[in-house]
């Protein structure tokens, strides 16, 4: 590991993100001024406009000229390419996750549901719908079905005490996925519990899981569009 001690706009940066993480500083509160900045880190005035600037493009800040600077409402990010645990994103952040049930139960399945497991139509499938909170503000509306030959003691599960990705991480490792992203406007149902503004729109990511050569999953994850971006990296080779 490096002893080389990080630049200094950097350390600027971090000390403004240590700021705003811990709620010293809220969502669209002025924050002090570039001079006021200066004298109270005793730094440069370059040293302090490159990180505003910095933190402006990464999305904690935002600048109006001839008014201020001010704390952004920082949008969540969900994982576009990766299957991850939506608890675990929330902890990450540092806030708390919970969860309320809506469904629990087994159905058969219609036509363009078992196309989508490569089924027969009337075959049995499970179903959930769950809502994630983000300390106490929902985030997530999880529409799920499974596959229960590949996990057959979902619906006995407690998933307000963990997620559905734990429980079917256990029984049926993902072993490969496919996403398909879109923004939608809302039925009534999926804005009443995600308690959303009129006619803000969401995202939702369609997802497909694999184990072996089964499907277990076919998912809609549906985020509020105001406080939820996606985001996707991957390498090129060459």
């Amino acid at each position: 590991m490096s002893d080389i001690p990080a630049p200094i706009y950097q350390r600027v940066k971090q000390a403004i993100i240590s700021q705003i993480r811990t709620g010293a500083w809220q969502p669209h509160q002025r924050i002090p001024s570039e001079s006021e900045l200066v004298n109270e880190l005793g730094v440069s005035r370059m040293t302090i406009n490159r990180a505003l600037r910095e933190l402006t493009s990464e999305g904690f800040l935002l600048r109006m000229q001839g008014v201020g600077t001010f704390v952004a409402e920082i949008k969540a990010y969900a994982a576009m390419l990766e299957v991850r645990n939506i608890a675990e994103e929330i902890a990450e952040r540092g806030h708390r996750h919970s969860s309320r049930v809506l469904a629990l139960q087994s159905l058969k399945a219609e036509s363009e549901l078992a196309e989508q497991f490569d089924i027969s139509p009337g075959q049995t499938l499970f179903h959930s719908q769950i809502v994630h909170y983000e300390n106490d503000l929902p985030v997530q509306l999880e529409d799920r079905y499974v596959n229960p030959v590949e996990a057959p003691d979902y619906l006995q599960q407690d998933f307000t005490c963990r997620t559905p990705y734990t429980y079917l991480s256990q029984v049926a490792p993902l072993t490969a996925g496919e996403h398909i992203v879109e923004a939608f406007i809302p039925d009534d149902h999926q804005r009443q519990v995600l308690a959303l503004d009129p006619q803000e729109p969401c995202l939702m990511i369609r997802r497909r899981t694999w184990h072996d050569a089964r499907i277990v999953t076919v998912a809609r994850l549906i985020y509020p569009g105001s406080c939820y971006r996606l985001l996707g990296r991957f390498k090129t080779h060459g």
